[in-house]
């Protein structure tokens, strides 16, 4: 009764999901190949740490060089409030 439904199989998607399969098969490495692992899994990977790792670290840089600078401007004006009196 309900006959005449099967699907029709293209064979441009066919050729790709048989290429997809056998990917680790015929994978070869390249110099474009080794440019990509490179950029992407390495070089992308450090800057991104390296971004994390500062803005943790310079608020707290920030902090000291500035707590340095109050503590040498006080040592300076007791220092000179001392030598004038």
């Amino acid at each position: 009764m309900g006959g005449g439904m099967e699907a029709n199989k293209n064979k441009f998607i066919e050729d790709w999901s048989s290429a997809r399969e056998n990917l680790e098969h015929n994978f070869r490495w390249t110099r474009r190949n080794l440019a990509l692992v490179g950029l992407f899994g390495i070089a992308l990977p450090v800057l991104v740490y390296k971004g994390i790792v500062r803005e943790f670290v310079f608020p707290f840089i920030s902090f000291l060089r500035l707590s340095a600078y109050l503590i040498f401007s006080l040592e300076t004006l007791i220092v000179y409030s001392f030598l004038r009196s």
